[in-house]
């Protein structure tokens, strides 16, 4: 699946290297050298250096090497092909693709709603779920979501309970 995994910033330096707007959890292997990305306008771009300067990821790529050539990609989108069933690193690595529109039910087996978006916040990410009487956030740690079948797109949750109510 063609995902986006980052965004061409502004330029760094006269070599041509560009700032990059990481959208994506494994960046050490989607913009290591030689990997190519696909963008909207400017067809693939071959990643021919990459490292970390003051917390910024700056990539060079390949046949651009001066900064007026990079200021022209300023903005690009950068996708790569994803394999979202490819296992991660950790069996509880997921991608947010897996779980949107997977089914939540609660422990005893009714249903509650269906996942319509996953948060990535600092804390951890968190389950944006449609029910019936509207939207409902559910941290999505063990505690709360005990279990993710992605083959049968179903989770089980335990929604945090307000006065003893849902």
């Amino acid at each position: 699946m063609r995902l986006n995994v980052g965004r061409i910033g502004k330029a760094h330096g006269i070599l041509g290297e560009a700032t990059i707007e990481v959208r994506t959890d494994e960046a050490e292997d989607r913009f290591a050298i030689g990997v190519q990305l696909e963008t909207d306008n400017h067809g693939l771009l071959t990643v021919v250096s990459a490292r970390v300067h003051n917390g910024i990821l700056l990539l060079g790529f390949d046949g651009i090497t001066d900064r007026n050539q990079i200021e022209l990609l300023r903005n690009e989108l950068l996708y790569a092909d994803v394999d979202i069933n490819a296992p991660g690193y950790d069996e509880d690595d997921y991608h947010v693709l897996q779980l949107i529109g997977c089914e939540a039910f609660l422990e005893d087996g009714s249903l509650f709603g269906t996942i319509s978006d996953v948060l990535n916040l600092p804390g951890q990410d968190v389950l944006a779920i449609t029910t019936r009487n509207g939207e409902v956030m559910i941290p999505f740690v063990h505690q709360l979501v005990p279990t993710v079948d992605i083959a049968d797109r179903k989770l089980v949750v335990i929604p945090p309970t307000i006065s003893g109510s849902i």
